[in-house]
């Protein structure tokens, strides 16, 4: 006898802190929501969000019928995240960036969605500050310590089995100004973690990369920090712990073990897991200490205290291990300072200004590393140009200017 599913209309209205990031491709326009509108605040920008599926960064999804849908909700090695594995398929829409009229600290969101037993639809909302992208968040009510210029959204779908219902059919968005108190930007958060192999390869990321043989990227076991596919926008720096190696990697999937867990954020911002100390994922607490019964949040036992996933080619070119390891992570996005993108990787880390200095590891392509200053060195024939100038960066490495297609963040000094 068929199941009988439980069907609801859910629209969620929130204030979520936004920022700008770099224009995309406007999609074809969709229909405008269904769910009725909220009055925006005086003074606020409000916007739809266009749901057209174009390809490119959209992930297992498409619309159809007037509604935002799963392309194919099996849950199978082709429709969940790589690194995690769990028992759910997933999609991700991702809307172009919007350029506001005047800076914003806040955001409204309208998402109208329809969900069945076992599906899940949410909206998040990232944003664009000088220093870079804020980290996505769900629809929840936050504010930014600083304007951001522009906004991003995307809706998550996910589902346990096929014939669980995950659909919207509109989103809205509406940017308007509170009084926020500026927090200088402190260095970039760094914590001991537990880091497993992804293999894997032919697999399909959470931002919808194809896992290639030693490939290079990391996963986190949360969206806030995913970074969209072809981009390094969230870039992790993982060393091991004596330090002779290191590797600067983007994030590019959601795992191991869990997809709501950024653990390195504080109790006041963690998705779950509220309970834990600042920098222990839930993994590890589960491995080390029997939390949470021993288990992830889809009920498997936990076999090991991962809280990080790297791709074979950063475990083993990058870093050189041999086996699942403690590292050092530092989460990039965190801190500020300028930032060089790695436009033709994996680019050497050297001991000094020329390649004649030993490496020190690897620098991914895409990936967005902190630069300290530059200095002259050897000329280089590069992918973007060809040069004398060198950058050092936080921490002491080189890297060749020659591969580095752009510099944000702010201005380089000469060593």
């Amino acid at each position: 006898m068929a199941h009988l599913r439980r069907r609801t209309v859910v629209a969620l209205t929130a204030l979520l802190t936004v920022a700008a990031g770099l224009p995309g491709t406007p999609a074809q326009a969709a229909p405008p929501p269904t769910a009725p509108a909220r009055a925006a605040a005086p003074g606020s920008e409000r916007w739809s969000v266009d749901l057209a599926v174009a390809g490119g960064d959209d992930v297992n999804v498409a619309w159809r019928s007037g509604r935002l849908r799963l392309a194919d909700p099996r849950p199978t090695a082709r429709t969940r995240p790589a690194a995690v594995a769990g028992p759910v398929a997933e999609g991700i829409l991702l809307s172009a960036p919007r350029a506001l009229d005047r800076p914003a600290t806040r955001v409204r969101a309208q998402l109208a969605a329809r969900t069945g037993d076992g599906g899940t639809a949410m909206a998040q909302v990232r944003g664009w500050r000088a220093r870079g992208w804020t980290e996505w968040r769900d629809a929840t009510e936050a504010v930014f310590d600083q304007p951001v210029s522009r906004v991003q959204a995307r809706v998550v779908l996910t589902t346990s089995d096929s014939a669980s219902e995950a659909t919207v059919t509109g989103l809205t968005l509406a940017a308007d100004s509170v009084a926020t108190t500026a927090v200088q930007p402190a260095a970039a958060l760094k914590y001991r973690v537990y880091a497993t192999r992804i293999g894997l390869v032919g697999g399909i990321t959470a931002n919808g990369h194809t896992v290639r043989t030693r490939d290079h990227f990391a996963a986190l076991p949360t969206r806030r920090g995913l970074s969209p596919r072809g981009t390094g926008d969230y870039t992790v720096k993982v060393c091991t712990t004596s330090g002779s190696r290191c590797e600067y990697a983007p994030v590019w999937d959601v795992g191991p073990w869990n997809t709501r867990d950024d653990w390195w954020n504080p109790a006041s911002v963690r998705e779950n897991w509220k309970d834990l100390p600042r920098g222990k994922p839930e993994a590890q607490a589960a491995y080390q200490d029997n939390y949470n019964g021993g288990r992830d949040q889809f009920g498997r036992t936990v076999r090991n205290p991962a809280g990080l996933d790297l791709a074979d080619g950063t475990f083993w070119d990058g870093l050189r291990l041999t086996d699942n390891a403690w590292v050092d992570v530092t989460l990039l996005w965190t801190g500020g300072g300028a930032r060089a993108v790695v436009g033709s990787g994996p680019l050497n880390l050297r001991a000094g200004a020329s390649t004649s200095y030993a490496s020190r590891g690897l620098a991914a392509t895409y990936a967005h590393v902190p630069v300290q200053c530059y200095v002259t060195g050897q000329k280089i024939a590069g992918t973007y140009r060809t040069t004398t100038r060198w950058y050092r960066l936080v921490g002491g490495n080189y890297v060749s200017h020659a591969y580095l297609s752009s510099i944000y963040g702010g201005t380089v000094p000469r060593c």
